[in-house]
């Protein structure tokens, strides 16, 4: 059972590295964070499965949520925050400033 255990890591571990790969050169902000959102949930799951090969399942799980939901707030506000922006860099040529109202 330990050798699946280790076998799903390393497939976990693997689809991080594409995730990876999303957040270094996603075309748009919003492909990297919602690359870096799906390395935290797998981060989780990765989380769960060290419980169950070192037998503390209890102790891992309480880690891995509050992992989980660091990285959601995490995701939710820098989603908020570039969706108005749509760049990085300040200077961005995609920069764009409320004007008026909320829309």
């Amino acid at each position: 059972m330990d050798v699946f255990f280790l076998v799903s890591s390393l497939i976990l571990g693997v689809l991080v590295l594409i995730c990876l790969y999303r957040v270094v050169f996603g075309p748009t902000v919003m492909d990297r964070i919602i690359s870096v959102g799906a390395i935290g949930s797998k981060t989780a799951a990765l989380l769960i499965l060290m419980g169950t090969i070192y037998g503390r399942v209890e102790m891992f799980v309480d880690i891995a949520l509050a992992y989980a939901l660091l990285i959601f707030i995490a995701t939710l506000g820098a989603a908020k925050f570039f969706r108005i922006r749509k760049s990085i860099l300040p200077g961005s040529k995609y920069f764009q400033e409320r004007k008026g109202g909320a829309s």
